[in-house]
């Protein structure tokens, strides 16, 4: 029976808090306090802009209600865009992420005050959430499945604290787009993981089309997008998606508002390349997706030796179109170190073609060209760098004869590339990568917070840097770092969701380990932590299918010779790992 003066109602609840909150006091008790107080301005305007009530939290934490889940869930998008563009302008060690839990369910009322498990679940449910993402309920769920064009993750039901019942959840991941308001439909598109325009101005370069009439000529054009691609991701101030996914809407044809919504991005740069002996013609035009509208075109006529010019002046006017603040060092920092020899940068440019099909004889056929391009000029940083990324395959994809030798010349050629360019961030990423696998964890880690201080949008970068961070016990790191990746990369490859599915095994959270892997386009790298996942579920029929395929693509596999093969991680971790092998049924 309900006590006298209090009544019941269905309300969806909104719960929020600042994660890290105490180590950021610790560390600067007055900077955070401002930090806050600039959050909770943005967030409680934001609430009352989406007609809802705050009427519980303390400090660093909130708990909402409001009349529609619709509301709810539109209002915390909002707020972490909100979150998000106020943390833009602080050092990344000073920014304050919320995490946000959101539940449809019965609850009492007494005064302005609201009770019982309907507002207990949204706070459980926000500390399921990472730092600057968004979990809701079952409940929240099926009100809005088919009505707000979302795509959350099914994380299953978890049994959460003093609540009696497991509960569904779902998760947006970080980085998903917000409404315009409380009436305004949310705007979103993405393959393998949802995403729309964030709050930095958002780009893609799209490939430039080859009007040479030659096909052979296209990795001219490739190589000239790229660049600018490359150019473009150094500033901190814009959101560019990777090459990798927006290099997938070849030709031009498409509609740029439809291009703009599955890369989930404001705006587009369109281009052609025409080559003719030696003298190059290059047109560009900036698209707004959201009108179609051009904002801009330039037709640039140039002798091929004065192609990074051109290179560097596109950059410049897209910068200024777009209205980004920067900092002088920020404005010199896009250019590359590049040869003064077109021929050994058109050798790069074919290389990279080649590199990025991941296949045995066009990474031998790379590995020559970019030697090619040595021999032409032994100075040239990011032949360096890409020679070490062709011996760092090798390595990986067990093509070597000499797996030790190809790891020596990938470090030799990686410090190579440092020492002639350091602000080169494929250099310092591929020398992480060497010193990882070479065991030296720290070193490691260090190189890669160099390349993403020097590039701050390379996804690639980023989901290599998350498997260091899992290897030096920083899994939940790894986990935010994997779905800002995939959010630049929305076409990600395979590799970004084994990383992932490795954060979450490390975390003891199998099922989303799992979830992950079974993902894969071709899940064959993942059978072995698929293997350890079920087995410590205790689901061993699951286990055992994936130690068959285990086996029969590596007959001679043995946990003590893969372990050897590990990075020098916490040995706990390791063990963790292990065991799960164990408990497969791999052989020791």
């Amino acid at each position: 029976m309900t006590p006298q003066g209090i009544r019941r109602k269905l309300s969806t609840i909104l719960s929020a808090d600042a994660a890290g909150f105490s180590r950021l006091m610790g560390a600067d008790e007055e900077g955070t306090l401002r930090v806050l107080k600039r959050h909770r301005a943005a967030i409680d305007a934001l609430v009352a802009e989406h007609r809802g009530r705050i009427f519980g939290g303390a400090g660093d934490s909130l708990v909402a209600e409001f009349s529609t889940a619709d509301a709810a869930v539109r209002c915390a998008l909002r707020m972490q865009e909100a979150i998000a563009a106020g943390n833009a302008d602080l050092p990344e060690d000073h920014r304050m992420r919320f995490r946000i839990g959101i539940n449809l369910g019965d609850v009492m009322v007494e005064g302005d005050n609201l009770f019982g498990d309907g507002v207990n679940v949204a706070v459980r449910l926000e500390r399921l959430a990472e730092p600057g993402g968004i979990s809701i309920s079952g409940t929240v769920y099926d009100q809005i499945e088919g009505r707000l064009p979302l795509r959350f993750e099914p994380l299953g039901e978890r049994v959460v604290k003093n609540i009696a019942r497991p509960v569904r959840v779902y998760r947006l991941s970080p980085g998903e787009p917000a409404s315009g308001g409380p009436d305004e439909a949310v705007d979103s598109a993405a393959p393998r993981e949802s995403g729309s325009s964030p709050a930095l101005p958002s780009i893609a370069v799209l490939p430039f089309v080859n009007k040479t009439g030659d096909p052979q000529q296209a990795y001219f054009s490739d190589g000239i997008a790229e660049d600018v691609i490359t150019s473009l991701s150094k500033f901190r101030e814009l959101f560019v998606i990777s090459r990798n996914s927006s290099f997938r809407f070849r030709g031009g044809e498409a509609d740029p508002r439809r291009t703009g919504r599955e890369l989930g991005v404001r705006y587009l740069l369109q281009g052609t390349v025409r080559r003719a002996g030696d003298r190059v013609r290059i047109a560009v035009q900036l698209v707004d997706t959201t009108t179609g509208h051009h904002l801009w075109a330039e037709r640039y006529d140039r002798d091929l030796a004065d192609v990074f010019a051109v290179q560097d002046e596109l950059t410049q006017l897209i910068v200024g179109t777009l209205a980004v603040r920067l900092e002088e060092a920020e404005r010199l920092r896009f250019r590359q170190a590049e040869t003064a020899d077109l021929e050994a940068y058109g050798l790069v440019l074919r290389g990279q073609m080649l590199l990025r099909r991941y296949a045995r004889d066009a990474n031998a056929q790379a590995q020559a060209l970019y030697r090619r391009a040595l021999e032409r000029d032994p100075r040239y940083a990011r032949a360096h760098a890409a020679l070490a990324m062709t011996h760092i395959f090798e390595w990986r994809y067990r093509w070597s004869d000499d797996p030790a030798a190809s790891l020596e010349r990938a470090l030799a050629h990686a410090n190579r590339a440092v020492t002639l360019d350091d602000a080169g961030a494929r250099g310092h990423a591929a020398l992480g990568f060497v010193l990882l696998y070479t065991k030296q964890r720290a070193a490691a880690v260090a190189e890669y917070e160099r390349a993403l201080a020097l590039n701050p949008n390379d996804a690639d970068i980023m989901a290599e840097a998350a498997d260091a961070l899992i290897h030096d016990g920083r899994a939940a790191e790894a986990v935010e770092l994997l779905h800002k990746a995939m959010r630049l990369n929305p076409f990600f490859p395979d590799w970004y969701l084994w990383y992932l599915g490795d954060a979450y095994y490390t975390l003891g959270r199998y099922e989303d380990a799992i979830r992950a892997l079974e993902r894969m386009s071709n899940p064959a790298e993942g059978h072995r932590l698929l293997a350890a996942s079920f087995a410590q579920l205790g689901r061993r029929d699951e286990a055992a299918a994936h130690v068959a395929e285990v086996l029969r693509l590596h007959p001679g596999f043995s946990i003590a010779d893969w372990a050897a093969r590990q990075p020098d991680q916490d040995r706990d971790a390791l063990e963790h790992y292990l065991e799960g092998l164990r408990r497969a049924g791999l052989p020791e």
